[in-house]
Order: structure tokens, then sequence, then C-alpha cells
């Protein structure tokens, strides 16, 4: 059975896309670290059981002899939302469960913090991004780390010219995830703020 494990925001640089959530949600987003392995570096935000991470290409870092994940090397424009993570009690299973394209078992690591993730070989996801990234976390999960700013997912929309194909791949019971025809592959996340419901997109 697959859950909601975190949203991903993602920008060109971290600092573009740090300041665009911070403006749009009006919260601090804690530290966050680098993924040597993919050459990426993020940022979070604790909403409860979920976090949201911003991502983007770490300058620092050399550039991976292969596609990094969600697709970054292509991505161009502000930040946004472009994709979610679903976590699962076995990654080879889930895989064998997934659309084709879905990615294959990798370890990965950040500080003491281990997981094991899916990760497609072009760095694509399934239905253009809509359908969610893979995980198995190995240990501590970043959630239970971050500062609870009251900050919580009310809903998630993932609209998509396949939707019911998209929604039966998933086969989630989540009330939060709303799936609609849509002309082309779109995320929004409603999200319930000290301030009020804020939104990304």
């Amino acid at each position: 059975m697959l859950t909601i494990d975190h949203l991903a925001v993602s920008a060109l640089t971290l600092e573009a896309g740090v300041a665009a959530v911070e403006d749009a949600l009006g919260l601090t987003l804690a530290a966050g670290g680098v993924h040597p392995h993919m050459a990426t570096h993020n940022r979070l935000l604790g909403l409860g059981e979920v976090y949201l991470e911003v991502i983007a290409a770490d300058p620092a870092a050399p550039r991976p002899k292969w596609p990094r994940w969600f697709d970054l090397d292509n991505f161009t424009g502000a930040p946004r939302l472009t994709n979610w993570i679903c976590a699962c009690d076995d990654l080879e299973a889930a895989v064998a469960a997934a659309p084709a394209g879905v990615g294959m078992p990798v370890d990965l690591q950040r500080g003491d913090l281990r997981w094991r993730m899916a990760v497609p070989g072009d760095g694509r996801l399934p239905f253009d991004g809509a359908y969610p990234a893979l995980i198995q976390w190995q240990g501590p999960h970043p959630a239970a780390r971050l500062p609870d700013l009251g900050a919580r997912l009310r809903r998630l929309e993932l609209a998509h010219p396949q939707a019911e194909a998209l929604r039966a791949a998933l086969g989630l019971t989540d009330p939060r995830v709303v799936i609609t025809p849509g002309p082309r592959k779109a995320m929004r996340a409603e999200i319930d703020t000290p301030h009020g419901m804020r939104v990304l997109e």
C-alpha cells in the first residue's frame, strides 16, 4: 500500500525555490542537505506526517553521469510543484505493481537518513511525472525531525489527460489526493497554515 510521503517543488536554484515557497506559505523552511548521488540539495518544511521539499541541482557538486531525479536536468521556468513521493513497505513489490518506467531501486543516504528509492533511468516518472516516485525508508523519517509550524496538507490535486488510467495505476485511497482530467499534467497543493489556507502550484 502506498502512502503520501512528501511533495517536491523543483527550482533552477535552491535560493529561488525557497523564496517562492516561503512567500507563498508565509513560513520559513528548515535546513535540508545534499544528495551526493544526484548532485542535488534541498530545504524542508514539515506538514505533520508528510513534508515538503524544495529541490534543485547543487552547483557545488559535479554533474552525475546519470539523469537527476524528477527530470531536474530539463527543468525550466519558475519554481513550482512538480512531483510527489509515496512511501511503501516493500519497494520491489511496489515497483513490480507500478507502471513501466517508475525506475529501479537505488540505495541512498543523507547524513544518518537512509532510504531506497525507485529512480527512472531517464529521470522521468510515468504519466509525465504525475505518478509518484516510490520510496522505502530505512530508519528515521525526516518529518519527525522538522519543526512543527502548524502546516498540514489539505488536498493534492493532480490533473492529467489520462486521469482514469493514473487513478487505476495508483490504487490510492487517501481522500486528500484528487485526480481530475486535464489537457496536460498539472499539480496543485492546498496547505493549511497558521495564516489560513495557502496554495502551491
